[in-house]
């Protein structure tokens, strides 16, 4: 999802509760909040050769406190988003979710969608893998490709 797509539907939903769905179904717990608005640029070298153009995110950093009488809501974390315009060069960035639970993941969101008093974000997996298969042999064997 684009920053201006989540800001839209914030807006369009002010009173609801935002609620992040974890791929596995579960939520992050209603008390969390929303301690960084950032701009993430990645610009890096698969294990090939190949050098990749920058890939730039908006991340959003969650952090579950013992303040379980915090909720936050639509309204809010849209101002909350507007504080980030300092830091983000526009709205056209996907915005991921950052969640440590046990260890620290990001979860790019797929779409959101109104479900009762929640406005509920999906959030999908990331996975690694390998952007040089031809040259590391990935299909045939990468052990006698010598890389990777």
């Amino acid at each position: 999802m684009k920053l201006r797509e989540l800001k839209a539907v914030l807006r369009t939903h002010p009173d609801s509760a935002p609620r992040f769905v974890l791929p596995d179904g579960d939520p992050i717990p209603a008390h969390f909040h929303i301690t960084e608005v950032g701009h993430v640029a990645k610009r890096f070298i698969d294990c090939g050769g190949t050098v990749h153009d920058t890939k730039e995110t908006c991340l959003l950093q969650t952090y579950v406190a013992s303040d379980v009488d915090h909720r936050l809501d639509a309204e809010t974390f849209a101002k909350i988003l507007d504080l980030g315009a300092r830091v983000l060069p526009g709205d056209d960035l996907e915005v991921e979710v950052e969640y440590d639970c046990c260890v620290t993941a990001q979860y790019p969101i797929r779409d959101a969608h109104l479900t009762g008093e929640h406005l509920d974000f999906q959030l999908e997996a990331k996975h690694t893998d390998c952007l040089a298969k031809e040259k590391c042999g990935i299909d045939s064997g990468c052990e006698t490709a010598g890389c990777c």
